[in-house]
Formats: C-alpha cells, sequence, structure tokens
C-alpha cells in the first residue's frame, strides 16, 4: 500500500474541505450565530475552519457541527449522480462526468465532522447549564461517530464514505429503481 501525507491529499480534495466549512457557516447562518472568522482552506493543520460566538441554544450547536455530515453528504450525491449514471451504469461518461464524479467524491470524502467539532459538541451539551437529559444522551453517540470517524480516517474511512457516497450509492439507487420501473 502507498503512504499518502494528509495534506497531499487535502490539496487534492480541498473542495470538500471549503464546502466543510461553508456548511459550518451556513448553519451559524440559520441559527443567527455571529461568525468572527472563517478560513475555507489553508495548507496548514486544520485546513480550514469557523470561528463563531457561544451559541444559545445547544440544539444549534448540535447542529452547527454535524452540518458538514448533512451538507457534504447530501451535496456530495447530487453532484456524482448525474455523472455516474453515465460512467457506471451506462459505461460511456466523458470528461465532465468524470469532473464532477471527482467533484462528488471530494465533497463526500470530508463529511466527517473533525475532533475539534465534537469537543465543542461535548463541552456544550455536558457542561452547560439547564441542558435537557434527552439532548445529552442523544449527544453520547455522534460524539462517539465523529471520534470513530476521525480514528477512521487513520485507515482510510474517509476516502471509502467519499467513494461509497458518489460511486457507490448511485449505482444502488439506479439498480434499485431498475427492478421497480
Amino acid at each position: 500500500m502507498i503512504f499518502v501525507p494528509g495534506i497531499y491529499i487535502m490539496l487534492i480534495t480541498f473542495p470538500g474541505v471549503v464546502v466543510h466549512e461553508f456548511a459550518h457557516q451556513l448553519f451559524c447562518r440559520i441559527f443567527g450565530v455571529a461568525i468572527f472568522e472563517v478560513k475555507y482552506f489553508q495548507m496548514a493543520n486544520p485546513a480550514g475552519y469557523v470561528k463563531h460566538e457561544p451559541v444559545r441554544n445547544p440544539i444549534h450547536q448540535l447542529f452547527i457541527c454535524i452540518g458538514p455530515f448533512i451538507i457534504n453528504t447530501l451535496l456530495g450525491l447530487a453532484i456524482a449522480f448525474p455523472a455516474a449514471v453515465p460512467v457506471f451504469i451506462l459505461g460511456e461518461g466523458n470528461f465532465l462526468d468524470f469532473v464532477m464524479l471527482y467533484f462528488g467524491f471530494s465533497i463526500a470524502m470530508h463529511a466527517f465532522p473533525s475532533t475539534t467539532d465534537a469537543k465543542v459538541l461535548w463541552d456544550t451539551i455536558w457542561h452547560g447549564e439547564n441542558i435537557p437529559l434527552w439532548l445529552k444522551i442523544l449527544t453520547v453517540p455522534i460524539v462517539a461517530l465523529i471520534y470513530l470517524g476521525a480514528a477512521g480516517s487513520m485507515f482510510m474511512l474517509n476516502l471509502l464514505y467519499g467513494m461509497g457516497i458518489a460511486f457507490g450509492l448511485p449505482v444502488l439507487i439506479m439498480k434499485f429503481l431498475a427492478n421497480y420501473y
């Protein structure tokens, strides 16, 4: 197996990093959380970030943290789907199809929230005042999954997720639809 340093993977898949940070920013805007600074992409660790004010509603923090998972997954699938059909189903993709597959894959690959997101979520929910028990209980598996995703990225879980969303899911959807129509 060839080892490719993470900084090169970030550079190659930078559109996913940009969308990841945009998703955080979007949920901040939706919930009226003031944003102090946004870095969509940089050749450093972290590759991007959104600094915002502390949230007033802990549910808002939950959505701000998991926003990239929602947005990157849906957008990656939406971009890759129309290209995956001609490439993988019909076997006749063109250059634009492959560009769309690249963008869909790149965006989906960066869907996982970071461990920083998990820490902020945990601190907000578990150490905040007057947080309902149901929200605390809901947060535990979400934070655990974020940490598992981060650990899995050492084994290319994010790469596999991006491939699954951009390449595999469109094929499964088309095969499913073909069986019923």
